[in-house]
């Protein structure tokens, strides 16, 4: 049985081998090749496992890897963000993290935000010990409700402004809220709601402006794009949750990181889609100036929390806002675990040889042997090793690296996308995968063999996963997924890629130059 249906406590105080330890051996070695860089000036460098039993993965970011961890002294169960030392590739990347840390110091402790008890640091990384919070992501919960109401997304609204306020007062702009960065405490119906990532906030002073592109595409304010913003930011991206909270789809959408962007800049927000005729005048009125396309016309944090929505919340309406709003919430928020399962039961069939084959690619197109490859490395390498694959899978690997946010591939990266290519042209593996899942041996996989595979990995709530996941792959509807279904999944090019919450800075960048030279961005401003 997996961790899923036991507590954490039961799980942190197994006497197991450490997953961090596994997990950075290959980083290691190769941070070995050079001396460490040091992050943090006012810590003392220690061995994160001195002080902390750290387990199983908890989550994975853009840069760090968040994991269940156990104070050795106090027994405390905690959360430990590990930010590898090897994806610092530029001082501006030391000075974020050096920036992330003394921000969560600066902020006042508060209900709303999770609490960071220390920051350490070792050879290999940087180590973010902070409060755990146990009660999964926002939309989750809401999904997981019986009745969802306005009065709920009322509760959640003013939470997330409650924090915006603080980091205001405090000279602070988020510039990445999204319903990811929200997690519950607990797992109780009345447990706090808290922010949780402040990796890409930054300290400001009245009136100053920045130009850099950051934050997630759906909830990234328009003056982002035009390279010109302030803490104004944070009511956009605020207003854009609470749009969703209310009808289970982002305001502005499209199929291409494009025309996310332009459908931002049009700033056309739809009142008419289910449930917004039965939604109240008082929430439209306060989504319309939250999301107000002009910063110097928007509310601000004191004055969305003064409006009359939130102020008589209690009696909001309590109209059931309907099964449209968690079927849309659901779609939104989850990740295709299925598949993230099947290509870590992939690797695992693969020979020492074939794993030994991509390490020494790696090794070889790292030409600098930092332990990350660029985009340039990529290219050269892959024409002088990588010869054996066509053109539309150096494609996937460039795609890749555009991807992550950074411009580079780790090892651990790597290795993924080199699998993704190689399941893709291998029915071999397809078949054996299959069969981890196919219990049984009847040719389908079955929801009851789905869950209980999720549930050997810890996943919280199996069987809603297992049901979502069945909703998608399981294309005939008769209860089931055939092989062909599979197959199906594993082999559509760009469903992996999707699995990352995380966008594209570089290309967002390059977006925006282009939406400039076109004129897109002016149309605001008309």
């Amino acid at each position: 049985m997996g961790n899923c249906c036991r507590s954490p406590a039961a799980v942190a105080r197994e006497d197991v081998k450490s997953n961090y330890s596994a997990n950075h051996d290959y980083s290691r070695k190769e941070s070995a090749k050079k001396p460490p860089i040091t992050v943090l000036n006012d810590v003392f460098r220690e061995a994160i496992e001195d002080k902390y039993v750290v387990d199983r993965e908890l989550g994975r970011g853009e840069f760090g890897v968040t994991y269940l961890c156990i104070d050795k002294g106090t027994r405390e169960l905690l959360a430990c963000k590990s930010i590898s030392k090897r994806k610092l590739r530029t001082a501006v990347d030391v000075e974020d993290v050096r920036r992330e840390v003394a921000i969560m110091k600066h902020l006042p402790r508060d209900p709303s935000i999770v609490s960071l008890k220390e920051a350490c640091e070792d050879d290999s990384a940087v180590h973010l010990v902070m409060e755990l919070c146990e009660g999964g992501e926002l939309f989750d919960r809401i999904v997981a409700r019986g009745h969802y109401n306005e009065r709920a997304a009322a509760a959640v609204t003013r939470t997330i402004l409650e924090v915006v306020q603080l980091c205001h007062k405090h000279g602070v702009i988020h510039r990445d809220l999204k319903p990811e960065n929200f997690l519950f405490a607990n797992k109780k119906e009345n447990s706090p709601l808290k922010a949780i990532d402040f990796g890409l906030s930054i300290f400001f002073k009245p009136g100053e402006k920045f130009s850099e592109i950051v934050g997630s595409p759906y909830y990234m304010a328009p003056e982002v794009l035009r390279r010109s913003y302030g803490p104004e930011i944070d009511i956009w991206s605020a207003g854009v949750i609470l749009y969703i909270l209310l009808c289970g789809v982002p305001p502005f959408w499209a199929e291409s990181e494009q025309g996310v962007a332009q459908a931002i800049i049009r700033g056309q927000i739809d009142f008419k889609r289910d449930p917004w005729p039965n939604v109240s005048d008082s929430a439209k009125d306060l989504v319309r100036k939250m999301l107000e396309p002009d910063p110097k016309l928007r509310l601000s944090a004191s004055q969305v929390l003064e409006h009359p929505w939130l102020t008589n919340a209690k009696k909001a309406p309590n109209v059931n806002l309907g099964d449209v709003v968690k079927t849309r919430l659901k779609q939104f928020s989850m990740m295709n675990r299925f598949k993230r399962k099947a290509l870590r039961v992939i690797a695992d069939f693969l020979s020492n040889d074939e794993v030994e084959d991509i390490k020494e690619m790696f090794k070889k197109i790292d030409s600098d042997s930092d332990g990350v490859v660029s985009v340039q490395e990529l290219k050269i390498g892959l024409q002088k090793f990588g010869s054996q694959l066509g053109e539309n899978e150096v494609q996937i690997f460039i795609e890749a690296v555009d991807t992550n946010g950074k411009g580079t591939l780790d090892y651990g990266e790597f290795l993924a996308v080199s699998l993704h290519i190689k399941k893709m042209a291998n029915d071999e593996h397809l078949h054996r995968a299959f069969s981890y899942f196919d219990k049984d041996r009847n040719g389908f996989i079955e929801p009851e063999e789905l869950r209980n595979a999720l549930m050997e990995d810890g996943a919280e709530d199996c069987t809603d996963i297992a049901n979502d996941i069945f909703q998608e792959v399981d294309t005939d509807k008769d209860g089931k997924i055939s092989y062909d279904e599979f197959a199906a999944m594993m082999k559509t090019g760009t469903d992996w890629r999707k699995a990352s919450r995380h966008y594209s800075r570089g290309r967002f960048n390059s977006l925006s130059v282009k939406l400039m030279k076109d004129g897109s961005l002016n149309l605001g401003n008309e």
